[in-house]
């Protein structure tokens, strides 16, 4: 059964919190395979100095139904920690909605630029980060260890700032 179309202001973001994880942890081995993150691993990342983490919820039947989440750890650096959307609610702007909501995150947290890893077959989602603004710098070889496959390490800058000594003009 295909999931209805949201429309885009049913759509609602807000905190991811621990009573959302019994839809987080039916969805994870659906979207990461694998790689799926443990309720052990969710609760630590809550709980963590740094993170955030948000939601993407319907309205459906009366009830408020997750479609999908994502994590940034904040820093200087920012680091994109997980972003998902239920296989039914993709190409509807929720994974953009979420990943703008990081990207605000990371900027208000003083972030100079966020990083992320993408699986090297993943093609959507490394379209959808490059919307995003996000650019590929690297490859981690075997990254994702349980189906020994690569991921593309993509940056984003925020904000530029002093580069190197030598480098008065501040380019990366």
């Amino acid at each position: 059964m295909t999931a209805p179309t949201p429309e885009p202001d049913a759509v609602r973001l807000r905190p991811l919190t621990t009573a959302d994880l019994g839809r987080v942890l039916e969805l994870e081995p659906q979207l990461f395979g694998a790689g799926a993150w443990s309720r052990g691993t969710y609760i630590e990342e809550l709980a963590a100095a740094g993170r955030t983490y948000v939601a993407a919820v319907i309205e459906a039947d009366g009830a408020e139904r997750l479609v999908g989440y994502a994590g940034v750890a904040a820093g200087e650096e920012a680091q994109v920690m997980t972003v998902g959307v239920a296989a039914g609610y993709r190409r509807r702007g929720i994974g953009t909605r979420l990943l703008d909501a990081l990207v605000r995150t990371a900027a208000e947290e003083g972030a100079r630029s966020m990083l992320l890893e993408v699986r090297a077959s993943d093609e959507g989602a490394q379209a959808l980060y490059a919307r995003a603004g996000f650019v590929p710098i690297g490859r981690r070889r075997n990254y994702y260890l349980a189906e020994r496959e690569d991921a593309v390490v993509m940056r984003k800058v925020l904000r530029r700032g002093p580069g190197p000594v030598g480098n008065e003009l501040g380019e990366d």
